[in-house]
């Protein structure tokens, strides 16, 4: 037998061995996902002292110093430029009449009759150790519609507090891995981004304008839209529709199924992911600025209810169980995606 040969065989036991404890490790902190620290993020972003954060509105700009500083107490890395020095706030103007706004370029003239309102994403980075040069981006959107006409706040706890405090979640859980010597292989950009309810203006002027991570460096992007609650096509919250996410990358695809058979044991519903659906969901929400770039995606998504859009979008409906549950399922892929030995294929 080859010295070749014989190195394979030996190391073998070691590479099942090293499996074992990634599976292990990924577990345990998985586990740091809670349904207290869930409700306890999602109990001050959809309260109503945030007034429906609507997009360039004083609630979004509280819920943005709340977001950056738990990035900041998570030990997150500040990467867009501002001067000398750098910031976790991606600023961006739109041009606001009443409710309608549009992402207001640089050197684009202010419409007639429109205001110019500032606005912003929030990122933090969490930087790899052998792959650092590759990011996966975790998105989720943290504005809403605001105040309606009669003076109801939207508070939006489904749409998209869920997804927002999920990030900080998944977040923490990958920070405390770093902490604790088991950092990602690869790096992690946690986004939430503003404007999606306007036309998905935070993820727009990320990716097309302002892209602080060259997007021919990110591996995938996971989005996180309404999974709190359930839609009257099941009869059991033991669900997730899944979006986009044999689009681009097959690979991509299997690896969520995979770790939802290891790990969470949902229906994986694809309804949604059928180009002849109606409802268009792959192209309405964030993950689309990163498809149309080839960027593999999936959208995590529960589906539409009753408050959809409307004033009763509260915590006190919100399926905590559900919730963290999907949570971790997104955790899982997200932690094989960065600790995989290879970059996710492109078909």
């Amino acid at each position: 037998m080859s010295f070749k040969k014989i190195r394979t065989v030996l190391l073998l036991p070691l590479l099942s061995i090293n499996s074992l404890i990634a599976q292990d490790l990924s577990v345990k902190y998985a586990e740091t996902i809670t349904q207290d620290d869930l409700k306890m993020h999602l109990s001050y972003i959809a309260s109503d002292e945030l007034e429906g954060r609507e997009t360039g509105k004083r609630g979004q700009y509280l819920a943005a110093l709340y977001l950056a500083d738990q990035f900041e107490k998570l030990g997150l890395t500040k990467i867009v430029p501002l001067g000398k020095y750098h910031s976790y706030f991606q600023w961006f103007n739109v041009a606001a009449k009443g409710k309608r706004q549009t992402l207001l370029a640089k050197d684009q003239t202010l419409p007639d009759g429109f205001e110019e309102l500032a606005s912003m994403n929030v990122l933090g980075f969490l930087e790899g150790t052998t792959k650092k040069e590759e990011v996966i981006v975790i998105t989720a959107h943290y504005d809403h519609l605001g105040i309606g006409s009669k003076g109801e706040i939207h508070n939006g706890a489904d749409d998209d507090g869920s997804g927002t405090s999920a990030v900080l979640e998944i977040a923490e859980a990958f920070s405390k891995a770093k902490q604790d010597g088991h950092g990602p292989e690869r790096s992690i950009l946690f986004m939430l981004v503003a404007g999606e309810e306007k036309g998905l203006l935070g993820s727009k002027y990320f990716a097309d304008h302002d892209p602080v991570i060259p997007l021919h460096k990110i591996v995938c992007n996971l989005n996180i839209d309404m999974i709190g609650r359930k839609d009257e096509h099941h009869e059991s919250d033991e669900y997730i529709y899944i979006i986009g996410s044999d689009k681009i990358s097959s690979e991509l695809h299997r690896i969520n199924e995979a770790e939802n058979i290891k790990h969470t044991d949902f229906l994986l519903d694809y309804t949604y992911n059928d180009e002849k659906d109606p409802n268009r969901f792959y192209y309405r929400s964030d993950h689309y600025n990163f498809a149309k770039n080839g960027i593999p995606v999936i959208f995590y998504f529960s589906g539409v209810h009753e408050d959809y859009h409307k004033p009763g979008d509260d915590i006190d409906k919100i399926l905590f169980s559900k919730y963290s549950k999907i949570t971790k399922h997104i955790f899982y892929t997200a932690w094989t995606i960065v600790n995989k030995t290879d970059r996710l294929i492109i078909d």
